[in-house]
């Protein structure tokens, strides 16, 4: 005897409606918005500000290993098992045996990289974990214009076959530090990834613009999506209609209404 109400769990999304292509997902969740404006709110500082990142990267994490990973149905004797035979659940839950590797993009992404990996390690088989590093930053020009990015080190612990790669980054500014880090995995790391991802706590449209168009295949999950530098118009409209028209950065290319340069806020390092 087996009830069947949890064998098939739903793959939905929950998220708001735009039409930046079916691989953006930005979420539509009240409780964590709120949160996410907590830590980008004038006056914050550590140590809420660290808590309330691992706080946002925890939910973020669990929502893409429900969205992205296998599943398989188990069936568990619960303590009843010794009153009764029915003392069984069943159900759908994430395969273990799912390989995964986070990403820490230092500095911004070094505790958001964190994070997911001690998640992982208490839901998957830890032997099929495991946590990257690269060093880098971005380059910008005299008007402060990011021209490129420089990676100054890695420590990438082997290939990437049938895994999720996962790239914890708060803030999807311009994009440019990303898709280095996307190109590098895909040109120079041995296998082929099962899928890539990136999870982002803000996007803006410039970044989705860029990540989409050079890697059309990488999955992106935010939070909040910030378009502050767009005309006013754009604000009635649906997200996407008038992509081209969008802004979410100021002349210096920090988000707005963004939080400030995470990097710095989350280290205590103003440089």
């Amino acid at each position: 005897m087996r009830d069947r109400a949890y064998d098939r769990l739903p793959m939905d999304i929950p998220g708001i409606k735009h039409r930046y292509g079916s691989n953006v997902h930005i979420l539509a969740d009240p409780f964590h918005l709120g949160l996410l404006g907590r830590l980008t709110a004038k006056g914050t500082i550590q140590p809420e500000i660290n808590t309330l990142v691992v706080a946002l990267y925890q939910h973020l994490t669990k929502v893409i290993l429900n969205a992205e990973l296998s599943r398989k149905n188990i069936s568990i004797p619960t303590r009843m098992i010794d009153q009764t035979p029915r003392g069984m659940f069943h159900g759908e839950v994430i395969d273990s045996e799912s390989r995964v590797i986070s990403v820490n993009i230092a500095r911004a992404g070094t505790l958001p990289s964190q994070v997911a990996f001690d998640l992982l390690n208490g839901v998957l088989n830890p032997t099929l974990v495991r946590q990257d590093h690269m060093i880098m930053n971005r380059v910008v020009d005299d008007e402060d214009q990011v021209t490129g990015v420089s990676v100054m080190g890695s420590k990438i612990g082997g290939d990437v076959d049938d895994a999720i790669v996962l790239f914890p980054d708060p803030m999807g500014a311009t994009g440019v530090s990303i898709c280095k880090a996307l190109r590098i995995y895909k040109d120079e790391v041995p296998g082929t990834p099962r899928k890539m991802v990136a999870a982002n706590l803000i996007v803006t449209p410039e970044y989705l613009k860029r990540i989409t168009t050079e890697h059309p295949d990488v999955v992106v999950f935010a939070i909040r999506l910030d378009r502050g530098m767009s005309p006013p118009e754009i604000f009635s409209t649906t997200p996407g209609d008038r992509w081209d028209e969008e802004r979410g950065l100021d002349d210096r290319q920090y988000i707005v209404p963004g939080g400030g340069g995470f990097g710095e806020l989350m280290n205590n390092a103003f440089v």
